[in-house]
């Protein structure tokens, strides 16, 4: 395929910019650099979901996605591993750019990479979704995390405002206690945009939802907090006040996105502040917490393991943490 028809492909499969604005999404605008930072987090995940469809292959898109501020960066990736798995289910595909980006510069970003693959699942009728065997038994769930994100982010009147749950979801059957959970988790995170990482406002829309749910809300909005910034010490602050007795959760979910930052590299001054206050730990200390606990392939005895881990986090955050 040429380059003036790779351009085209680009055009065509590619979301509009407009779809990140605050404004088309009806989010809550807290100040302008609060906007400014959400947006840039939007184009950045268009500009790595661009790359791909323009590119050869996933090789060939690397450099960009490389350039791209390191604050920003993760973003980009998730929106290449979208991409990725899109390309793949197209007709004609070899259906290698997944894979290929996971074994190159991506492998660094797989907890990005899979919430990006639940993006894609979001968007594909269910015939095309792609496959979850051959991926981490333990991170797969991140798969569903992305999955709930782009719901609550897309649909946020019935997901978020209406709390909506869905009946059956695109994962096997025998797991499905634990798939609505993850995908909890997965909105939790969207709060944080669609409050506009105004802390009253994401708490409000929590509140919101039946008590049973909000563990693993929190849990989404301490990642989102930490991973993509927006808050002040004074508002994180409040946050870990407001959320009472799901502060475990808060707190195992800012451990995740400095483990996530840490790990491709990509800890700025914001994971910094928000692991400081939330966690009472620098960033490299709350991911040491993520790797020391994570469960070795021998270890997976109970379903989910990914829930044990969790739950491991947050009493270890907890209890070490000198917030």
């Amino acid at each position: 395929m040429t380059a003036g028809l790779r351009a085209l492909r680009r055009r065509i499969l590619t979301p509009a910019l407009s779809s990140t604005s605050l404004e088309v999404r009806g989010f809550r605008k807290k100040n302008p650099t609060a906007q400014e930072l959400l947006e840039t987090v939007g184009r950045s995940f268009l500009e790595g979901y661009g790359r791909i469809v323009e590119a050869p292959d996933s090789q060939a898109a690397e450099p960009r996605l490389e350039a791209i501020p390191r604050e920003f960066r993760g973003f980009a990736y998730e929106g290449a591993a979208m991409a990725c798995s899109i390309m793949d289910a197209l007709p004609g595909s070899r259906g290698r750019r997944l894979s290929d980006l996971l074994a190159g510069r991506g492998g660094a970003h797989t907890y990005m990479a899979y919430v990006g693959i639940g993006w894609a699942m979001a968007r594909l009728p269910r015939m095309l979704h792609p496959g979850t065997e051959d991926a981490d038994p333990l991170l797969r769930w991140l798969i569903l995390d992305g999955y709930g994100f782009h719901q609550a982010y897309f649909h946020t009147d019935r997901y978020v405002r209406g709390q909506h749950r869905e009946r059956k979801l695109p994962w096997p059957e025998d797991q499905a206690s634990y798939a609505h959970r993850a995908v909890d988790q997965g909105i939790g995170r969207a709060l944080w945009f669609v409050g506009g990482t105004d802390v009253d406002a994401v708490l409000a829309l929590v509140d919101a939802f039946p008590p049973a749910r909000r563990g693993d809300l929190f849990s989404g909005v301490g990642l989102a907090a930490t991973y993509a910034g927006g808050a002040g010490a004074d508002e994180l602050l409040r946050l870990r006040e407001g959320v009472g007795a799901y502060r475990p959760q808060l707190l195992q979910g800012s451990a995740f996105a400095a483990e996530a930052r840490e790990h491709a590299g990509l800890t700025v001054p914001h994971t910094l502040l928000a692991t400081e206050v939330l966690c009472g730990m620098k960033p490299h200390e709350a991911a040491g917490v993520c790797r020391d606990l994570r469960p070795g392939a021998s270890d997976r005895v109970d379903t989910p393991a990914y829930e044990t881990w969790r739950q491991g986090i947050a009493g270890a955050i907890v209890s070490e943490g000198r917030s």
